[in-house]
């Protein structure tokens, strides 16, 4: 178990190297001059010699390979530079914008677990039944929908006209309920067919018929031994889940303003705010590495056949 955390472990530097030379570059070929940017929205006066001065200041007119190595060697010591926005540390405004969107993400998250465990329970135990079939009918018309629109009904039909919750911000604890059910209705019947199919294809397993023969009712089938196989699917999807949650929080975080790393990112990217645009980039990137790091550990814990392949 220890080599193979080390081994993924030592992995994950030449991905989060890539990753970052990568944004660096995408970045570079923008078309707009950072330099003349940031005099632009602190309302310098622009001249040949002030964009010349700028750009010796942010080490634009160093090679490219230097630049990104001094890059590097700055994010590696934590520092992801100001934003052109504000002139304020990049870290300290992710550090503060972040909490908000992972509160949203795993209120997401509860919902989507809770709503998707008790449907497929009742897909399964219930196959090819009108509860079956309603309930898979339901959820595939909220997948279709575009979250956005989903947000906008929400708040039309529970801040509006019904008035039980408020329609932006954080001020009350409610809140977080239409953000977070915006965010997560168009996941649940995608983890619902996920988790329907792994338990229905389980169910047909030898060590089911075994199970019944020894006289197991059907709940201890389920509950456990069904529902423990299936798990291995599952966490593979929760471990992609996770950052695409977090990850599509941007919408959600602009409709009901939500001061969270997605609006942040939207303000970056019609601000043209680079660091703070490669900042962002990169914390998705350790995201989705730290939690399929976290899921691949788990998994190889759970599963002995795992293990025993190390």
């Amino acid at each position: 178990m220890q080599s193979y955390f080390i081994r993924r472990l030592l992995m994950m530097f030449p991905l989060m190297l890539l990753i970052s030379f990568v944004a660096f570059v995408l970045l570079n070929l923008a078309p707009s001059d950072p330099a003349e940017i940031a005099l632009r929205i602190n309302a310098v006066t622009i001249t040949d010699d002030v964009i010349a001065d700028m750009r010796h200041q942010l080490g634009l007119d160093l090679p490219f390979l230097q630049r990104y190595l001094n890059w590097l060697w700055h994010i590696i010591h934590l520092d992801l530079g100001r934003s052109f926005l504000n002139n304020q540390p990049v870290l300290s405004e992710i550090l503060h914008a972040l909490p908000i969107t992972l509160y949203l993400a795993f209120s997401a998250l509860i919902i989507i677990l809770v709503v998707s465990f008790g449907g497929a329970l009742i897909c399964v135990i219930y196959p090819n039944s009108k509860w079956d079939q309603s309930i898979r009918a339901v959820l595939f018309i909220f997948t279709a929908i575009p979250n956005y629109w989903l947000a906008l009904l929400l708040i039309w039909g529970f801040a509006v006209h019904f008035n039980c919750f408020p329609s932006n911000g954080l001020s009350q604890a409610s809140g977080i309920i239409l953000p977070a059910l915006s965010l997560s209705l168009g996941y649940i019947g995608t983890y619902l067919r996920l988790i329907r199919g792994t338990m229905l294809n389980q169910l047909e397993q030898p060590y089911v018929f075994y199970a019944r023969a020894r006289g197991l009712s059907a709940s201890q089938i389920l509950f456990k031994h069904v529902l423990r196989n299936s798990l291995h699917s599952i966490l593979v999807a929760l471990g992609m889940g996770i950052p695409k949650l977090i990850a599509g929080s941007v919408v959600i975080e602009n409709i009901f303003a939500l001061p969270g790393i997605g609006r942040l990112c939207i303000q970056a990217i019609f601000g043209r705010d680079y660091p703070m645009i490669q900042a962002y980039i990169l914390l998705m990137a350790v995201l989705f590495l730290c939690f399929n790091f976290m899921i691949d550990l788990l998994q190889h814990h759970l599963d002995p056949r795992l293990r025993r392949g190390e």
